[in-house]
Parts: structure tokens; C-alpha cells; sequence
């Protein structure tokens, strides 16, 4: 059993944020920290892993997200580093996750893409997807790394959870997942269903990180050409095309969701990177801006879009879950979507937030920070958090402020190694 954290963090009311007075660093302080009670205060009770989502009153059930954990690991890193929980708690929290993951079912050292936080058994995704998901198992991996490199100090603690993290993420069988050495990665693998969902991971995605870690794995690594024929293919990887005067690199028409350039990117830093692809700072940049000028110029005519309220991605909506994009828009602006793009736009970003808080904070506003979405055409607002949403607000948000989880995961050799193993060009370690 998790051991419950020596402190709990007090809630922010919604009549705080909406305090027109707050500066920006006070308003991103306070959406960062209330925020990051979604992996600390309503984290699973039994492991400390993150529930999949929470009712905006705080209430959860046992359905645990890996990626979204992985998330999870970053936030309370920067919980650590700002100090709303102390060093200490934070690794006492971390080893309890740990230690649980390292007695989860995992399909050649592959996580699934849901468990169930009580027992740790895999809980299907999907009829088929009932065992390894390669790319939830990426997200954890990176803020397992993240972890590592933060936790670098001399004590037997520190030590034994380095040790533990570097277990798990060296059992991680990467190139189980090109079934015999095909030139890409395949997203799952099941023990009852083998590879019949037979999903190539290709295209501009959300799964960048996943290919950099399968190359820099010490004992389970792909080839570069699996990168180079396998993710940089198909008809939605090179794009080219202008859209609202702004030329974007890659990905389908209009950019697509916006978490394109956030999960990966909680780690990877983007100032950094380049390949014979892309600039990948100006790639996420980009696809940013045309997301926020679809929205302002409004083709579809719905209430309440523009400058100051914007941003298409994942998230629910009346119907129930969906990728929004531009050429997706069903009327849904998810608040993650602009918070999790601060670095590559503040003021766009800055302006929404405040929107948020401000002007809609008595109905988005909860325990764990801003709720999934709003149609205010339908005066539909989300009744719960998704950890998918809540973990790149907390994280993208330090990385604007600090830079701190960029900082770590570049830190890695394993990673600079995979990078040079692509073929990146990495400009600098200084984020």
C-alpha cells in the first residue's frame, strides 16, 4: 500500500485565479500547483500511479493511465523543485511507484496502456489491446529518466531508485516491436491476439519520443532505419503546405492536435533538435500558431472562439473523447491545448489563460485545475481531469519557466546517444 503523502496541498478557490491583480508568474504558479494535485492529493490510493481521470470534486476510481503516470513523474518533480512537497516526499512517492511497476504485468517489458490500480492487471483498451502499448510505455519512460537524473544524490535511496528506474526501462524489449526487424515500430503486441491490430507507428505523430527511446535502448534498440522508413512515411509526415501565411514542415493539413507538439516534447527540448526533417522548435511553433489562427478566424462560426479563447486537442467533448483539429473541429477548445503550448507562444497562450480564469473559472475551475473541455455553443463544460491533459499543463509550463524537465531528460546519455543514432543535430545542452 501507498503510504498517504505528509502533506497535503490546499486548493486554490476559483475567486483566486480569477483575480485580475495576479501576475503572470503569480497566475502560472498557481495553475501549475493546483494542477499537480492530480498526481499528488488524487493519485490511486494503493500504488500512486495516476488514475486515468478525476471528477473536478476529486473523485477517482482504480483505472490508472501509463502515460499518463509517466506525466505524473514529471509533475512531481517540479512539485519537488518548486517546493510544494518536499524532496524527500517526493522520492518516498516516487519508490512506492517504482517498486509497484516493477510487479505489473508487462509483454516483453512492455507496459499497457491502462492497469488496474488496486492489482496492477492489465485492463484492456480495446477489444484486442489487452497487452503491450509501446507508446504509453514511451511516456512512462521519459519521466522514469527524468526522475532518475533528478534523484542523482549519494544516499541509498536516491540509489536504490535509480537502480529500480533503470530496470524497468532496460527490460523495455523495443525491437520486440518491429516484429523480426521490419524497418518501423508497431504499437502493440498482445499474448492472446499477437500483432492483429497491426498498427504502424508512421507519420507526424505524438510518438517522436518513442522512436528516440527505442534507438537509445542499451540492450533492446532499433535501427536508425526504422526511423528514417518507418516514422518519417506516409502521407501525413512531410507536409509543406502554408496555412494563414504560416508554412508548416510536417504532419496532415492544419497541423492536427495540438498534443502532437507536447508528449514528446515534455522531454525532448525542442530549441534543441533538428534532423534533415525538420527544425523542430519551428515545426511545434508553427503548428501552434496555425491551431491558434484556425481558431481566431473561427471558419465554422462557433461561440466563443477567438484570441483569447482557443486551442484544439485530445480531449472530451459532449460526444464523448476526440482528437479536435483544425480539420476536426467540433466546437471544443480544451484548455491543455494553449496551457501545454506556453513555451512555443506566450502571449497567445498567456491571453487564453486568462480567458480561462478569469471569465470561465466559476464553471472549468476544480480540484485538480482547469476540467477537459467547454462548447460553449452547447454550454457544455467537462465534469472531470484527464492525466493526458493535466501532466503537459504542470510540465510544459516549467519547461517555459525553468526548462528543468528539458534539462534532465537531455541529460541523459542514453537519449544523446539515440539522437546522434537518428541522425539529429543537437544545438546545445544548455535548454
Amino acid at each position: 500500500m501507498r503510504s498517504e503523502p505528509l502533506r497535503h496541498l490546499a486548493s486554490t478557490p476559483a475567486s483566486v485565479v480569477a483575480d485580475r491583480d495576479l501576475s503572470d508568474e503569480a497566475l502560472l504558479d498557481i495553475v501549475q500547483r493546483q494542477t499537480f494535485r492530480f498526481f499528488w492529493d488524487f493519485a490511486h490510493p494503493t500504488c500512486g500511479l495516476a488514475r486515468d481521470r478525476v471528477s473536478m470534486t476529486g473523485e477517482g476510481n482504480d483505472l490508472v493511465a501509463i502515460g499518463g503516470s509517466g506525466f505524473g513523474i514529471m509533475a512531481v518533480i517540479v512539485a519537488a523543485e518548486r517546493g510544494w512537497i518536499t524532496r524527500d516526499d517526493a522520492l518516498g512517492h516516487l519508490t512506492t511507484v517504482v517498486r509497484y511497476l516493477g510487479d505489473v504485468p508487462r509483454y516483453h517489458g512492455v507496459f499497457p496502456h491502462f492497469i488496474d490500480g488496486r492489482t496492477g492487471a492489465t485492463v484492456p483498451f480495446g477489444a484486442k489491446d489487452d497487452g503491450g502499448d509501446i507508446v504509453e510505455t514511451s511516456f512512462l519512460i521519459q519521466g522514469l529518466l527524468c526522475a532518475r537524473q533528478y534523484f542523482s544524490g549519494r544516499s541509498a535511496a536516491e540509489s536504490d531508485l535509480r537502480r529500480a528506474i533503470n530496470r524497468l526501462w532496460q527490460e523495455v524489449e523495443w525491437n520486440w516491436h518491429t516484429r523480426g526487424g521490419r524497418p518501423v515500430l508497431f504499437w502493440h503486441w498482445s499474448p492472446k491476439h499477437g500483432w492483429a491490430m497491426n498498427h504502424e507507428i508512421h507519420g507526424w505523430n505524438e510518438c517522436l519520443v518513442t522512436y528516440v527511446l527505442a534507438a537509445a535502448s542499451p540492450h533492446h534498440a532499433i535501427d536508425a532505419e526504422a526511423y528514417h522508413r518507418g516514422f518519417a512515411s506516409g502521407p501525413d509526415f512531410k507536409n509543406g503546405h502554408s496555412y494563414f501565411g504560416i508554412k508548416l514542415p510536417l504532419g496532415p493539413p492544419l497541423g492536427g492536435p495540438l498534443f502532437f507538439a507536447h508528449y514528446s516534447f515534455l522531454g525532448l527540448a525542442p530549441k534543441l533538435l533538428s534532423d534533415r526533417y525538420a527544425d523542430y522548435w519551428e515545426q511545434n511553433r508553427r503548428h501552434v500558431l496555425i491551431n491558434y489562427q484556425h481558431c481566431v478566424h473561427n471558419p465554422r462560426g462557433y461561440r466563443g472562439y477567438g484570441p483569447d479563447c482557443w486551442g484544439l486537442t485530445a480531449s472530451d467533448d459532449p460526444g464523448g473523447y476526440e482528437a479536435h483539429a483544425p480539420d476536426k473541429d467540433l466546437g471544443v477548445i480544451a484548455p491543455t491545448a494553449a496551457l501545454s503550448s506556453l513555451p512555443y507562444a506566450p502571449a497567445e497562450c498567456m491571453r487564453a489563460l486568462r480567458h480561462f480564469a478569469h471569465d470561465l473559472g466559476d464553471k472549468l475551475w476544480g480540484e485538480c485545475g482547469f476540467s477537459a473541455g467547454f462548447a460553449l455553443d452547447k454550454d457544455w463544460y467537462a465534469t472531470s481531469s484527464v492525466a493526458i491533459d493535466q501532466g503537459p499543463i504542470v510540465v510544459m509550463i516549467e519547461n517555459h519557466r525553468s526548462g528543468l524537465l528539458w534539462t534532465l531528460f537531455m541529460s541523459c546519455p542514453e537519449v544523446q546517444h539515440g539522437l546522434t543514432k537518428l541522425d539529429f543535430r543537437i544545438a546545445s545542452h544548455d535548454v
